[in-house]
This record gives C-alpha cells, structure tokens and sequence, in this order.
C-alpha cells in the first residue's frame, strides 16, 4: 500500500503531536518502518522533528495508545502493528475531512452574510431613491391609459400640442409591454397605449386625464 502523506502546513487545527504521530503512522503503513523494528528514541525522534522531547513523548503515548507501537523505556520504539497505523490513518483522515468540511461551511456563511448585506444595502438606496422620486413631482412619472374613444388615438404627438394643454411632457409611451421611451412628435396615439409624463403642480394629474379622456 502506497499512501500519500498529508501536505506540510495543511491546516493548523491538529496539534503539532498528533502530526508527528500521523506521520509515524505514515511510514509503517509506507514501510519506511518494518513490523518488529526498533527504532529510534525519543531524544532522536525529536531532533528529526525539531522539537521538544515532550511533544514526541506525546506522539507516542497517542500511538501506544492506539497499540500501533510499544515504548520501552532506555531502549526505543518497538513497531507493534501496522494495521492500527492503517487505521489511525483513516480515522484522521475523516475528522481532517469534517474539518475540511466545517471550514467550508463556515467561508459559505461569511460570503452569504456578504450578499445579504450588500442585497440590503441596495435595497435600501433603491427605496431612498424611489422616496427621492416621489418627493419631486417634475421627475416622478405619472401614468395614464388612452381610451378607445379618447380623441387623441390616430393623431400624432406634436398635432395634439400635448404640452400646451395639459402643463405635462411625455417621457415615454408603453404600447403593448414595449416601451419608448422619448416618443418624437411624430410618434400618433393608438387606444390603450400607456402613457407616461412629468409636470409640475398638484394638479396635473387631473388636467391630463381630462384632455386624454375627452372624447371625439
């Protein structure tokens, strides 16, 4: 069996013991360590690591306890099973895996935060605006649908003199869910366009839906 051995500087949510016990484990399932084998002690294994003698004391209590190796005192490390090496291998390998998958979780509830706020944000400068808006009665648009009998269907924008009647400009007209928007004089009415001005006064309203109602 061939297996790899963690990348270096993965994650630091394993204590540095339990790397070295891992990477002990790595090397009799590797067989860079064979079953019977007495290795090195803990003075040795810890200038390999390059840390204190009682962080390796703690590797290996972790791998004696796993029954993967025997500590004998004054003469070293007898390598006990190479089948609880497998194991502890694996058993890493699926908490590394729900840690893996908890800090993914986590970086997705930070990034959906992120979206909610900024959602927020713009909705809140969209009902500013729209607030904006309907405070100043010469940009907020107003709507009003032609009738079939208005006297304006069949006559052009510029021959009605739209302006000069009713104090409101025309900013657009939406015929059929298509809207165009500033309409040239030359664009003519046709029954049930929609349509949408601007002007000023609290009157207004009422002067355009007198003269676009008015009959033939």
């Amino acid at each position: 069996m061939n297996t790899k051995k963690p990348p270096k500087g993965k994650r630091d949510t394993v204590a540095k013991y339990e790397k070295i016990a891992l990477d002990i484990a790595y090397s009799i399932v590797n067989g860079e360590w064979k079953l019977g084998e007495m290795v090195a002690g803990r003075s040795t294994l810890a200038g390999k690591y390059s840390v204190s003698p009682e962080t390796i004391r703690r590797s290996l209590a972790l791998l004696e306890e796993l029954k993967v190796v025997n500590v004998i005192e004054k003469k070293g490390v007898l390598i006990k099973s190479k089948e609880s090496a497998n194991t502890f291998i694996k058993e890493y390998q699926s908490k590394d895996r729900i840690l893996s998958m908890r800090e993914e979780i986590a970086k997705l509830m930070d990034e959906k935060k992120a979206i909610e706020d900024s959602v927020m944000e713009r909705l809140d400068s969209i009902i500013e605006q729209a607030m904006l808006l309907r405070n100043i009665g010469i940009i907020y648009p107003l709507e009003l649908k032609i009738s079939e009998k208005s006297h304006l269907i069949g006559k052009s924008i510029g021959e009605v003199r739209f302006w000069n009647h009713t104090g409101a400009t025309i900013i657009g007209i939406n015929r059929s869910g298509h809207l165009y928007l500033s309409p040239g004089p030359k664009m003519v009415f046709y029954a049930n366009d929609i349509i949408l001005y601007v002007g000023n006064g609290h009157k207004i309203s009422d002067k355009v839906k007198r003269y676009v109602n008015r009959t033939k």
